[in-house]
């Protein structure tokens, strides 16, 4: 598989969510490997003088006033990794894994971390080769980095943890050796270059935030779907009424949703004596509330764009100004914002959601559809439990949503006294995506089968499309049977973005 170049300080999220779905290796822009030898030049000049530098001649964190003697340095670097592999719990998937080692060399391709090409050569190694570290998912409070996680990804480079490879778990070093690679001992500073960032916080708050745009994109089709469904009013969908309120988000949604249903028979049908004056919210105000959730995720977007390309480790190698410095961009605080602000996202795109399905199985409020959407009600129970599905994961997901930035905890002998908790506020992501492809693909299930409900008229050509997709591999509801699989696979067709693809409409993107 051919490598994604990646270019320190300038790799756009589109070119990280390839390499997130695809699994592709990555290599950097050799133009960054000058700055990256200059800093490490003048790491070996700092750890031969007499003056104390942290983390090169130093302890760590609250050992920091304890100087290291020259001799040490390398067993110092090697016990920091070592004694930081204390991570716990289940490993990571491998795209996330991979994901934050691609992140990793665009942190020390920035030149500014002191360690040697050598090192760099090696992690992309382990990328073109499928070597991917072991590296458990919890421990990290997200500040001084990722430390747990980051030292299982670094222990593999200096053959120990463990690491997979040909689908095999080995000892680090027997897995390099299956690959054809050898270990490097660290240099002075090279340990705390590579656990002192955020890329495992800031890997998986992307792969939340490539999961919770999918799951944007396809709860606009949905929504149309369910408002031709109950044949709901395009008028709120207005252009003018967006333009005048200004929100890009809000915008787009009403716009997409306007193309979606352009066509509709079932619309035009009601366009003349329809009694009802106005839809419930879940049907009037899907622009306004799935549009802020689009600019919320475009916020979130942003800061993890700028955080994927930059320099998290400390101290740092100023070589403009000939400075090493100690401070503080190791401390995930704006990957833990990102990660709040994508799950209140999640949280309300699946709220309005399944409010649409309660009102689609409600014989009151659908405008003349059978009771759970089945034509034999009473003998047969229809959807009715799959809106009750969609109600405990959408609860779920409002619990999830809770911020964790807020909730720090002092560690470290009180020297690192407040965190971000970007680790966990970044893992939860992939739950809360989970739990909202499932309730759009319920939505998928219940506005098909309204639809279906609506002949002889005929939705929109798009939502046609989304509709045979749907109905490819999931037959309509003629009486009751087992629903699992039904379920599982119009969220898979969510999941993938088969479904809105269906439509052959443009949608909105996440970053021009």
């Amino acid at each position: 598989m051919t490598p994604e170049i990646l270019i320190p300080g300038a790799t756009p999220l589109a070119q990280l969510e390839r390499l997130w779905r695809s699994g592709a290796p990555a290599r950097l822009d050799r133009a960054c490997k000058p700055g990256v030898e200059a800093a490490a030049r003048a790491i070996a000049t700092a750890a031969a003088g007499q003056a104390a530098v942290y983390g090169v001649n130093t302890g760590f964190g609250k050992l920091a006033s304890l100087k290291i003697a020259a001799g040490d340095t390398a067993t110092l670097q090697r016990n920091l990794i070592l004694s930081h592999c204390c991570g716990v719990g289940e490993p990571c998937p491998t795209a996330i894994t991979r994901l934050m080692m691609a992140l990793k060399l665009l942190s020390l391709g920035r030149g500014a971390s002191g360690v040697r090409w050598a090192l760099i050569e090696l992690l992309e190694e382990m990328l073109a080769c499928g070597v991917t570290p072991v590296v458990p998912a919890q421990g990290s409070v997200g500040a001084s980095g990722d430390l747990a996680p980051l030292a299982h990804m670094t222990a593999v480079l200096i053959g120990e943890g463990q690491a997979e490879v040909g689908g095999r778990i080995l000892p680090g070093a027997a897995a390099l050796a299956a690959a054809g690679l050898a270990p490097i001992p660290l240099g002075p500073k090279e340990g705390l270059a590579f656990i002192n960032g955020t890329q495992f916080s800031t890997a998986w708050a992307l792969a939340g935030l490539f999961g919770a745009w999918n799951a944007a994109q396809s709860a606009l089709v949905t929504s149309a779907l369910s408002t031709d469904a109950i044949m709901g009013s395009t008028a709120p969908l207005h252009p003018d009424i967006h333009s005048l309120r200004g929100h890009a988000g809000q915008i787009e949604a009403a716009a997409a949703l306007r193309a979606l249903l352009d066509g509709s028979e079932i619309r035009e049908s009601h366009r003349e004596g329809d009694t009802r004056v106005q839809d419930p919210y879940c049907i009037r105000c899907q622009p306004q509330v799935t549009g802020a959730a689009m600019d919320v995720l475009r916020m979130a977007a942003r800061t993890l764009e700028t955080e994927a390309n930059a320099a998290t480790d400390n101290p740092l190698v100023l070589t403009a100004a000939g400075m090493i410095v100690s401070g503080g961009n190791f401390h995930a605080e704006p990957v833990g914002f990102a990660a709040d602000m994508t799950a209140l996202a999640i949280s309300e795109i699946g709220a309005i959601a399944q409010r649409r399905v309660a009102l689609m199985v409600d014989p009151t409020l659908s405008f003349d559809l059978p009771p759970f959407l089945t034509p034999d009600p009473g003998l047969n129970s229809g959807l009715m439990i799959a809106e009750v599905t969609t109600a405990a994961l959408m609860s779920e997901n409002k619990h999830l949503a809770h911020p964790t930035v807020t909730d720090s905890t002092p560690t470290s002998a009180n020297q690192e006294d407040h965190v971000s908790m970007a680790a966990h506020g970044a893992r939860r992501l992939a739950r809360m995506v989970e739990n909202l492809n499932v309730i759009l693909g319920v939505e998928a299930l219940c506005a098909a089968q309204g639809i279906d409900f609506r002949a002889p008229l005929q939705t929109s050509a798009p939502l046609a499309r989304v509709v045979a997709r749907l109905r490819a591999e999931v037959p309509a509801l003629a009486e009751d049977r087992y629903l699992a699989p039904d379920i599982a696979t119009a969220s898979r067709q969510i999941a993938s973005g088969d479904l809105a693809r269906a439509a052959h409409l443009p949608l909105p993107a996440l970053l021009g």
